[in-house]
């Protein structure tokens, strides 16, 4: 039988094209060295910067990050077990840069920061994945501050406000209640959940203790805040890459939320909370040291400020055209003495739009939340503010502080004139009206309420170990004989046109009121 040679030459071509189809080109390089979570790879002649690679170990595949493209070789971090890949071992790069899987499946979840369960939970349906790292939303995408993100904090709420959208550091030496006020924001947001303005909060641990992370899940699960949080666990014992992506891997998460409001759906606000990036930092510094980057001011590579500053860029409001969500940023630095001048934590503060400090010689004292008025401040002000907190907080933070003055001056055993004493009765009242204990978040209305019974002086003459009771037993009585008039504060949110009758009813409170005993 003959064959014809144009049809011999169809079939040959027919075969290359579908040879051409199926064949699957991949760069493929060799480890030259491996340890301490780093790897340097031989033969990656046209890898990106921050492209993932996939490393053959023994025990399987473990991913990795192009973080060094040097002449020969690229240095790699890994973000596996780093015992399981030998010298010789196969490395191919995928063309993909690290991504995490997000959606409504991560709530209430502990995963770690590849966006795998930790927890025991079974495995997490992900509605997509989202890039890890990317460049934060331009000034056209976003719009000025102008919505409160309440804390349930009294002194957070009336002195240092914080917006949805805003970036607030918490900083203070180790065992001040840094995490403590994050935690009561994340448990007071309980109340929105469900409504229009519910906030999805994302709690990222990095460097803690394993015992503390536990301690952090247990109790936002006591107190019913674990239905729309997301835990990121990079822990003490997590390898340093892990720890140095957990931040972008949380943020990532919050981001599918914020844009949600693009396409007319809730939840598109957004809490983060970083626990905490001096100990980023520090993981950071381990890993430029190993891939043999020069060190800077104390030791830190020189890009660290950008370590930080593109992470918190990404906090933002959106404006209406995008959704109008938000992702406000709440990153946590733990200072050594309270030297604020060091250098992560100067790097940060000139990131934020404000700082909540905790001091620990108030901590000592009793006062708790520990915050330092004098030096903590928000950026956003007034903005992130209801009508009613501004009218009776205006002040407070002046007079706290002409307090605290006036106070370090009167134990010098100096005799004060009639007007300063009433001053430092009136400040030290405030003061204790100000302390609240942890998981107890108060709602905005009452804490008008109280803030405004302190500023008209009605708490002057009452002792001040009784100022707790008489602010319990005046709440109540706004929750119940007075409710109407709670209600029209709650309405109206603020105090223009029924101060008078707020303030006759609350010095009729305060005459039949009779201490618990």
């Amino acid at each position: 039988m003959k064959i014809k040679t144009d049809e011999i030459t169809s079939v040959i071509k027919q075969e290359i094209e579908q040879f051409g189809s199926e064949l699957e080109i991949s760069e493929v390089g060799q480890v030259v060295e491996v340890g301490d979570g780093i790897a340097r790879v031989y033969g990656l002649s046209k890898v990106m910067a921050g492209e993932l690679l996939e490393f053959q170990g023994e025990q399987g595949s473990v991913m990795g990050q192009a973080m060094n493209l040097e002449q020969d070789t690229v240095g790699a971090v890994l973000y596996g077990d780093p015992t399981s890949i030998r010298e010789g071992d196969t490395v191919r790069a995928t063309g993909r840069l690290l991504e995490v899987p997000v959606g409504e499946g991560m709530l209430g979840r502990v995963v770690d920061p590849l966006g795998n369960p930790i927890d025991g939970g079974g495995d997490i349906e992900a509605a997509g994945t989202r890039k890890v790292d990317i460049v934060a939303p331009g000034i056209a995408y976003r719009q000025p501050v102008n919505q409160p993100l309440q804390f349930g904090i009294k002194a957070v709420d009336s002195m240092i406000p914080v917006g949805r959208g805003q970036r607030e550091l918490v900083i203070g030496d180790r065992k001040t209640g840094k995490t403590a006020v994050c935690i009561d924001a994340i448990i007071n947001q309980k109340e929105f959940w469900g409504t229009d303005d519910a906030v999805v909060c994302i709690y990222v641990a990095v460097g803690q203790k394993e015992s503390t992370i536990a301690g952090v899940v247990d109790s936002l699960r006591e107190h019913g805040a674990l239905d729309y949080t997301i835990i990121v666990s990079a822990g003490a014992a997590s390898a340093a890459p892990l720890q140095y992506i957990a931040p972008y891997s949380g943020t990532a998460m919050g981001e599918y939320f914020m844009w949600k409001g693009k396409e007319g759906k809730t939840p598109k606000h957004v809490l983060c909370v970083y626990d905490d990036l001096s100990k980023q930092a520090v993981a950071y510094r381990e890993l430029s040291l190993l891939l043999r980057r020069p060190p800077g001011r104390e030791a830190y590579p020189g890009d660290v400020f950008y370590l930080h500053s593109r992470l918190l860029e990404r906090a933002t409001k959106l404006s209406d055209e995008n959704g109008g969500g938000s992702l406000t940023a709440l990153p946590i630095i733990e200072t050594q003495e309270g030297d604020v001048s060091a250098y992560i934590p100067t790097n940060v503060i000139s990131i934020t739009d404000g700082q909540i400090y905790l001091q620990p010689e108030l901590f000592a004292a009793g006062v708790r939340p520990a915050i330092n008025v004098g030096i903590s401040v928000s950026r956003v002000g007034g903005s992130a503010q209801i009508k009613a907190m501004k009218e009776v907080a205006g002040s407070l933070r002046l007079d706290l502080a002409a307090f605290r003055e006036l106070e370090a001056f009167a134990q010098l055993g100096t005799d004060l004139d009639a007007a300063s004493q009433r001053q430092l009765d009136r400040g030290a009242r405030m003061v204790e009206l100000l302390k609240q204990g942890q998981y107890t978040p108060f709602e905005v209305i009452d804490q008008c309420i109280a803030i405004f019974a302190g500023s008209k002086g009605v708490l002057d003459d009452i002792d001040l170990d009784k100022v707790d009771d008489f602010e319990q037993s005046l709440l109540e009585h706004f929750r119940g004989p007075k409710a109407d008039l709670r209600a029209k504060l709650a309405e109206s949110k603020s105090f223009k046109g029924i101060e008078d009758e707020f303030l006759e009813a609350v010095r009729d409170f305060k005459a039949n009121w009779v201490p618990s005993t």
